[in-house]
């Protein structure tokens, strides 16, 4: 997955400017706080631009795919109004409008004037007319949940700020913020997979429906250990690969997520949740059901099935 071309151009701008020699600590810095789980505080000149380079892309390219299953799920549907809880500088706006072009009006809610002040440099002048027109508001999430309604509310990688008792009333408040659906969007590691559950969980308590990537309104059949993730392949910039000290033009970020709507669509058979196992004969795949876990086997005799295996991914809806 690469950036749409005027946000890489922005990111390239914004490094630019940035002496060159204070990044790489900057980058390791923020990557030693992003795997412990712990809050980035982006506020040096070094760090938003080490995080554009390196973290930006990868959130952007999660955020991607959970809009792209989405619109798989709704088929068209054109939401017109986002509203994003700790936007950060902005990149569920920017996920959202490639895939959604029909969204005209879209508030931004974050705390740091920095993120703020990153993201309005970076969104000015550009061609879609929502993005350069987006509302900023500076506010802490827990303060500015609900209020006037929109079409989508995200919370993308931002619920590890906030403490469990409090988490509970901030995605009551962001349910009652969402007239059409709801995206939950965590790391994919076993903490943020429990906070994504814990939204599951609350969401299904209030009433609402599932959408994505459950294929059912049951149970989480992964809540006791283990945890559901995907992952998608990105793009590394020059400088992306310079910061992280990466060989490889690409990397892939893992990620959990639910998404959660006003009214219920149809459920694919099952979702596939882990890279299915290509074996001398046969395809293993690990697939999420409304009865469960299920390992099934599948095998050349079986033509048209085995067909459709080869083609299958992680992630991806799974047939009967």
């Amino acid at each position: 997955m690469r950036l749409p071309e005027e946000l890489r151009r922005a990111i390239e701008r914004e490094v630019a400017a940035v002496d060159a020699r204070l990044l790489p600590r900057a980058a390791r810095e923020i990557s030693q706080r992003y795997q412990k789980g712990e809050a980035l505080a982006l506020r040096s000149p070094a760090h938003l631009a080490a995080y554009l380079a390196t973290r930006l892309p990868a959130t952007f390219a999660a955020n991607h795919r959970v809009f792209e299953e989405v619109a798989a799920r709704m088929p068209g549907l054109a939401p017109r109004s986002l509203l994003d809880l700790g936007a950060g500088p902005g990149t569920s706006m920017w996920a959202a409008a490639d895939v959604f072009p029909s969204l005209e009006k879209i508030t931004l809610v974050e705390r740091e004037a920095p993120l703020i002040a990153l993201g309005r440099r970076v969104a000015a002048g550009r061609r879609h007319p929502a993005i350069a027109a987006a509302e900023w508001r500076q506010q802490d999430i827990l303060a500015r949940a609900a209020g006037e309604p929109h079409d989508l509310v995200v919370i993308s990688y931002a619920l590890n700020e906030i403490s469990d008792r409090a988490s509970a009333q901030f995605l009551r408040a962001a349910w009652m913020a969402a007239a059409g659906l709801l995206l939950v969007i965590e790391p994919g590691t076993p903490a943020g997979f429990a906070r994504v559950l814990a939204a599951r969980t609350a969401l299904l308590d209030r009433g609402a429906h599932l959408v994505a990537p459950c294929p059912h309104q049951q149970p989480c059949p992964m809540a006791g250990g283990d945890w559901c993730h995907f992952a998608v392949r990105l793009e590394r910039s020059a400088a992306h690969r310079r910061l992280k000290q990466g060989a490889l033009g690409y990397e892939d970020e893992k990620f959990s997520y639910v998404v959660a709507g006003r009214a219920p669509v149809e459920f694919p058979p099952a979702r596939i949740v882990r890279h299915p196992l290509i074996r001398p004969g046969h395809i293993q795949l690990t697939l999420c059901t409304g009865k469960g876990l299920e390992q099934r086997t599948v095998t050349k005799s079986q033509k048209e099935a085995y067909r459709r295996a080869r083609q299958a991914t992680w992630g991806a809806p799974g047939s009967d």
